[in-house]
């Protein structure tokens, strides 16, 4: 009989419950905390609780999720490389620090510099690793291993099946961390310096989202302050999105990181409206920033009269051409409107100080202060260089033809003018009808009066559909820091979809941004994504297949159908294998999928909603597919997906989308026929 000596298995179990048991004693430690005595007020203890607070979560047991997933034991103890005989050390890799009583380690935070080897190490450069083991699991337990002796030249190089387990493992639920299987070209990325700015062209299932969401780990860890300091943020597409992938840094032991859709960053004004295509794309395009800075600072005005400032008995004047310089100064500096206009004011008190100091006075600072709130500097002021709010800015140059005809002269068209103006002008800044596109405009003219606080870090996510004013607003939020931008060309489906990222970061700010290609597909079979990418030389000429590396071909189908009931039937087969299913049809179609589903007592959930064991079926209007990710897909229709967009290529766009969401297998039904580009 099998003993933990001479078990390794047993051993790997052992192991596991002893840091399991270490991880518990961290947190009670933590809990146990009495800190009465170290707070020296209110504040103090309520920060410090706070803090604890998150300490306690960051340590908690996840069930199911495994404490460590890999083994590294290398040749020599660090530093010893050149000691003949030094014992090499070994390091178990997991999602998060585990020590034991003593301090020593018992697993290795994924993110830490000796963990590198576990991704990076190959035969051809094994970092000093004699082994590399992976671990299999089930609900949390160990239940196998396996072993790459990369240092033995007699062993040949071999794939992985734990790895490719573990990639091909059905998916149930939120998205997860691919903390377990991130490749050396992901690695690479991910490990990459938070001083500059990555942009990531990933086809479908290339893992770029997650890359993104572990590069935001890691830099939480290799950055802790600063970031905790200066603030981190991920922008998804939507809110169905955003709730997709929520659980992933919280899994990786992150609570701290913000997530939001470029609609929540510039949500001055409640939306109320929508524009069509051609509307959207000329108040999408980065000249409307022109146009707003000019009609802003026509608000400026050169002084005619003096500034006559009394102080007790004395009269101090300051010329108009005096103040005239000063306004010009302001405006030749090239800083923000509501900056100049607060700045003004000193400006002026300033020449009356010197006019005081020249008759023999001695004024200090709260002399200038207080000739800068005096009546008649304030009234200058308000003449000269008055205060303007952001919404009524944009609401007057979309209801005023005239006001937008003089400040866009030169820069839009009277088509495009004609475009953008409301047919019925809005009465207030309250009662208009703003659509998304009014509200970037009004986070444009509010950063022109104001600066946008800019955080540490910033991730981009699905970023090809952004428009260059939305890449703007992005962009003032990172203007200090560095961003992360996730994107495929091939899934542009917006009218305004990004041609090249040498062009979106210009709009960005970014324009030193590294570029990155991911091509190996991690996530869509072999069949899947060789059938889709047949439409790649209609929607994005330029750019490289996904090379599936899945060794499961995986299930691929095209099923013609008489109607709704087949598509139902063709759902039901695929909810008989393990994982989850999507049905994804063109909008239109939703309701009447849904009925048939209802008929047939299938529940289904909607995009964003958490699939379960019982519940696996989720009903996705194509529109809203980016990002998500089934087991099996079945994809009705597709000419009808095509047919929904405003143009052709939008549409097979859109269809490109719809085909690359399956990560076991594809069903194609369709009672018309499919796009010739398919065929």
């Amino acid at each position: 009989m099998s003993t933990p000596a001479d078990d390794p298995l047993a051993r790997e179990r052992s192991h596991l419950s002893a840091s399991r048991s270490a991880l518990r004693a961290m947190r009670e430690d933590v809990e146990a905390l009495d800190i009465s005595d170290v707070t020296a007020n209110w504040v103090n203890a309520e920060a410090l609780a706070h803090q604890i607070e998150e300490r306690i979560k960051a340590l908690a047991d996840l069930s199911g999720t495994p404490l460590f997933f890999g083994r590294l034991d290398y040749l020599h103890a660090p530093g010893a490389e050149a000691a003949e005989g030094a014992e090499g050390e070994r390091f178990y890799i997991g999602r998060r620090h585990v020590h034991d009583h003593d301090g020593d380690p018992m697993v290795i935070d994924w993110r830490a510099p000796v963990s590198q080897p576990f991704y990076r190490a190959s035969k051809k450069d094994p970092m000093d690793v004699a082994l590399r083991r992976r671990f299999g699991y089930t609900r949390g337990d160990i239940t196998a291993y396996e072993d790459e002796h990369l240092s033995d030249p007699a062993e040949a190089a071999k794939s992985s099946k734990l790895l490719q387990q573990e990639i091909e493992r059905p998916r149930v639920g939120p998205m997860r961390d691919i903390v377990a299987t991130i490749q050396p070209e992901q690695d690479e990325i991910v490990r990459s310096g938070l001083s500059g700015t990555v942009c990531v062209q990933g086809g479908p299932g290339t893992g770029k989202t997650a890359v993104g969401l572990h590069r935001v780990a890691y830099l939480l860890y290799a950055h802790r302050e600063r970031l905790a300091r200066t603030g981190t943020l991920v922008i998804g597409p939507n809110r169905s999105f955003l709730h997709y992938i929520e659980q992933v840094l919280p899994a990786l032991g992150e609570l701290a990181v913000q997530q939001a859709t470029v609609d929540d960053l510039v949500a001055h004004v409640e939306i109320k409206g929508a524009d069509d295509a051609t509307a959207a794309v000329v108040k999408g395009d980065a000249r409307l920033a022109q146009v707003l800075r000019r009609a802003l600072y026509a608000h400026v005005t050169m002084p005619t009269e003096p500034v006559v400032v009394v102080r007790g008995s004395r009269r101090w004047r300051v010329p108009a051409y005096e103040l005239e310089e000063l306004v010009r100064e302001l405006l030749d500096r090239d800083i923000r409107y509501g900056a100049a206009r607060e700045a003004l004011p000193q400006r002026i008190a300033h020449a009356v100080l010197v006019q005081m100091e020249r008759s023999g006075e001695a004024p200090d600072d709260r002399v200038q202060d207080a000739v800068a709130r005096n009546s008649a500097v304030k009234a200058a002021v308000k003449a000269v260089w008055p205060a303007v709010d952001p919404a009524k800015l944009v609401l007057r140059l979309l209801s005023d033809a005239e006001f937008l005809a003089v400040h866009a002269e030169g820069i839009l068209d009277g088509d495009e003018q004609k475009a953008i103006l409301w047919a019925k002008p809005a009465r207030s800044v309250k009662t208009a009808k703003w659509s998304p596109a009014d509200a970037v405009l009004i986070d444009e003219a509010t950063d022109l009066i104001q600066r946008t606080h800019s955080l540490g870090h910033v991730v981009l996510d699905e970023a090809q559909d952004l428009s260059p004013m939305q890449y703007r607003a992005v962009g003032r939020r990172c203007t200090t820091g560095s961003a992360t931008v996730l994107g495929d060309l091939a899934q542009g489906t917006t009218p305004w979809a990004t041609r090249s990222w040498q062009e979106a970061l210009a709009h960005l700010g970014k324009q030193d941004a590294l570029v990155e290609e991911l091509t190996a597909g991690f996530r869509v079979p072999t069949d899947v994504i060789t059938y889709a990418s047949r439409l790649l030389p209609h929607i994005a000429p330029g750019l490289t297949p996904v090379v599936s590396i899945r060794e499961n071909p995986g299930h691929f189908e095209i099923r013609p159908v008489s109607g709704g009931k087949d598509v139902v039937e063709a759902c039901r087969e695929s909810l008989l294998r393990e994982g989850s299913t999507g049905l994804i049809a063109a909008d239109a179609r939703v309701p009447e999928l849904a009925e048939a589903l209802t008929e047939a007592g299938i529940p289904y959930l909607g995009p964003g909603e958490e699939t379960t064991e019982d519940t696996r079926l989720t009903l996705v209007p194509a529109s809203l597919a980016k990002g998500l990710e089934y087991d099996y897909v079945v994809l009705d229709e597709p000419r009808a997906v095509v047919a929904a967009e405003p143009d052709e290529r939008t549409g097979l766009r859109r269809l490109y989308v719809a085909l690359t969401r399956a990560v076991s297998g594809l069903t194609v039904t369709h009672t018309a026929p499919l796009p010739p580009q398919l065929t």
